[in-house]
């Protein structure tokens, strides 16, 4: 039987059947050692085949065959740099949560997140939540960093989930799709979650007064049925994104502002670093590129780790 993986635990797999039943689930052995580097072998929103069997009152699913993914969203995973996790499988569109300082989000997060999702193919709109909370020094700062990345070319929208500004927009931007929301923790995605349908009542939390961080309250990946024609993915809150290795004379192609240029780099494998006559060094020089862009890209080519939730957000998007 077809069915659709609706959550991961890491051992067990909630999956819902193509007769409409929910069924816990467990894989075979083998998906453990078909070359698959992941932490998940399988991910919320895999199509999967499954048989059933009952034990006692309770009939139970094996997975058996994973369809091929439409595409996924991964990162590297935390301490293991050699491993990696799958977020979510077959996503139609992808929101990225971002706050300025409850907590607080950085442009190296944000463009992280923006090359994966270029890497697989997933289509990107950022929300920029809790506009009602932010003072107009605050404000000011969120509008200049929306205008940057709308200037990229990514959807840009400023939302509360607390007083639902264009909450309606969003759910217009769902409808029809399988959507996944992503973010650091707290900031706001069980909340907007809530306000996009109240009957589900995710479980929220407050902010960490100490740190400015946010409180788990998604732990494990869950897709959930809306009663708009929707399906959505929550996510766990993600503190840093460690970039799944991309070899760097193909990371440029991920960052749309440079791939516009690349062929006017005098040339052809230019890495936009030292070489002479470089379009995208020249474009940074003019304050035609972001120099927080041009930061992110060279700190993914170095390999470096995202310990950006640690820093200031903001202080280098200017």
């Amino acid at each position: 039987m077809k069915g659709v993986v609706y959550k991961s635990t890491g051992s067990w797999y909630l999956v819902k059947g193509e007769d409409g039943e929910m069924y816990q689930s467990r894989i075979k052995g083998k998906f453990r050692i078909q070359g698959i580097k992941s932490t998940n072998p399988v991910a919320v929103g895999d199509h999967v085949e499954i048989d059933t069997e009952t034990k006692g009152d309770e009939t139970i699913g094996i997975i058996k065959e994973i369809h091929n993914r439409r595409n996924h969203i991964i990162r590297r995973s935390v301490n293991l740099s050699k491993q990696t996790h799958i977020i979510a499988a077959n996503i139609d569109i992808a929101f990225l949560l971002i706050t300025y300082n409850n907590p607080p989000t950085s442009t190296t997060f944000i463009d992280r997140f923006l090359v994966t999702a270029e890497a697989y193919q997933i289509p990107v709109i950022l929300l920029f939540n809790k506009v009602d909370a932010y003072n107009m020094e605050e404000f000011a700062e969120m509008k200049f960093l929306a205008e940057l990345y709308r200037n990229i070319g990514y959807e840009c929208i400023g939302i509360s989930a607390e007083t639902g500004k264009n909450i309606d927009e969003v759910k217009a931007k769902m409808t029809n799709k399988v959507s996944v929301f992503a973010g650091h923790s707290g900031v706001g995605k069980s909340t907007l979650v809530n306000a996009l349908e109240p009957g589900l009542d995710i479980k929220t939390a407050e902010i960490s007064d100490q740190h400015r961080q946010g409180q788990h309250t998604t732990t494990f990946a869950r897709m959930h049925d809306l009663s708009f024609d929707a399906q959505i993915i929550d996510t766990p809150g993600i503190r840093g994104f460690g970039v799944v290795d991309i070899d760097k004379y193909e990371l440029d192609n991920y960052f749309p502002e440079f791939f516009k240029l690349k062929h006017k780099c005098k040339f052809n494998n230019c890495i936009h670093v030292d070489e002479p006559k470089c379009a995208v060094k020249e474009a940074l020089e003019n304050d035609e590129i972001a120099f927080s862009r041009y930061k992110s890209y060279l700190q993914i080519m170095e390999g470096d780790e995202d310990e950006s939730y640690r820093k200031d957000p903001f202080q280098e998007s200017k």
